[in-house]
């Protein structure tokens, strides 16, 4: 293959700014971090989770009214709602996210979303990574921008669990990646050594793609060595029930290994509920809810230090369609765990689910930012700077309005 067909493909096939490193993981052009620090996971839902069939307002009458197939039943009924608080309860496939909320590690934010009421779902994705709502032309993703105001002395101060950059993290900082699912050190045809030759020829001089490049290859030595120690580890062990629960468990374990990765993205896809939700939601959820467990799990003890933040593009219509789903919709609900999240507690406003309170007669309204979540623990957790914040969400006047972090 010709050297410049072969660099187009590449650049088509990671979608951004990513150099292929070592066995199965690329970095982007940039920097690094930290001897011990906070961390952030953010766990992007795409397809637009239904937050109502999640966290239930089982005491709201109308919740049961607009939804009479695919309401979750009352808690103590056959496949009832957890109760959380009285109120809210939690749907029973999640339930070992429970043990957290008892310990106030996990809270939820009703009616959050983005401030753009689009219903693309490439629009949506795209304003909640480029954390500007309603402006396309960004060309860097929210995450990356944070990183800029990160100190950057290790190479996996950032960890993507893709094989393309996502939009959240395009940008000039440097991305470590690692393959989804269980067989993330196995070889590509770019680990072939002819290519990795190719490649260290290529970039055998001082510019700053060619540091950015051999920076890349560091990173993924100290990525790789963790996870084949892994690997070895478990191999005795019955294999994952699901891609997630393997990817939390090498997440975790980075974060608190050698590596010391402060930040993290990951990517759950099929949430997208048009037709026969429940049967969907009870499929998937009870995954979702173990691969979560499974990363505070493995996160030992930098859980303490740790907030998990878990996203959706946006919600669901609040009345079922006539194929017992719902269609999309604008306001939804954002989850928060980890042991430096204030949890225990529904955050947000709620005003029921009465016709005249919803956003165009169908959807919950947006009453809380995505970005003021964000940007809370982006302040009380990580503690950057208020001009550091401006880079991170250009536009945006924070609030501090919720108080999220112990």
């Amino acid at each position: 293959m010709q050297r410049r067909k072969f660099l187009a493909q590449m650049a088509l096939a990671t979608g951004g700014m990513l150099i292929p490193v070592g066995r199965q993981s690329w970095i982007a052009r940039g920097a690094a971090q930290a001897t011990n620090p906070q961390r952030l996971v953010v766990i992007f839902l795409r397809g637009g989770l239904d937050g109502l069939n999640v966290v239930v307002p089982h005491q709201d009458p109308d919740y049961y009214r607009v939804r009479p197939s695919i309401a979750i039943s009352y808690p103590g009924e056959q496949e009832g709602v957890i109760d959380l608080d009285g109120f809210f309860g939690l749907h029973p496939a999640l339930s070992d996210l429970m043990p957290f909320w008892q310990r106030k590690n996990l809270a939820f934010i009703y009616n959050c979303g983005s401030p753009n009421d689009t219903r693309s779902h490439f629009d949506a994705q795209d304003y909640m990574e480029s954390g500007t709502p309603g402006v396309k032309s960004t060309q860097d993703g929210w995450m990356n921008r944070l990183l800029s105001g990160l100190p950057a002395d290790r190479l996996t101060q950032a960890l993507n669990v893709g094989i393309t950059t996502p939009r959240i993290l395009q940008g000039k900082m440097a991305i470590a990646s690692i393959r989804p699912g269980k067989n993330s050190v196995n070889r590509l045809p770019i680990d072939n050594p002819p290519i990795t030759r190719a490649f260290n020829k290529l970039y055998n001089n001082n510019s700053e793609l060619a540091q950015a490049y051999r920076k890349g290859v560091e990173a993924r030595k100290i990525i790789m060595k963790e996870l084949e120690q892994e690997m070895l580890s478990a191999s005795g062990n019955a294999a994952p029930v699901n891609g997630f629960v393997d990817d939390a468990k090498e997440v975790g374990k980075l974060m608190r290994g050698d590596a010391r990765t402060q930040l993290a993205f990951m990517n759950i896809g099929g949430w997208d509920t048009h037709i026969r939700e429940k049967t969907l939601l009870n499929r998937s959820l009870p995954h979702l809810g173990k691969g979560l467990a499974t990363l505070v799990q493995e996160l030992g003890a930098v859980y303490n230090n740790t907030a998990i933040a878990v996203i959706s593009e946006f919600g669901r219509t609040v009345k079922e369609n006539g194929s017992q789903g719902t269609d999309h919709g604008h306001g939804n609900v954002l989850w928060l765990l980890g042991g430096a999240i204030r949890g225990g507690q529904i955050y947000g406003k709620w005003e029921g689910l009465g016709d005249s309170i919803l956003y165009e007669g169908r959807d919950l309204p947006v009453t809380t930012d995505f970005r003021e979540a964000i940007a809370s623990i982006l302040v009380n957790h990580l503690a950057i700077s208020s001009g550091e914040l401006t880079n991170v969400f250009p536009g945006y006047k924070f609030q501090n309005s919720l108080n999220l972090i112990k």
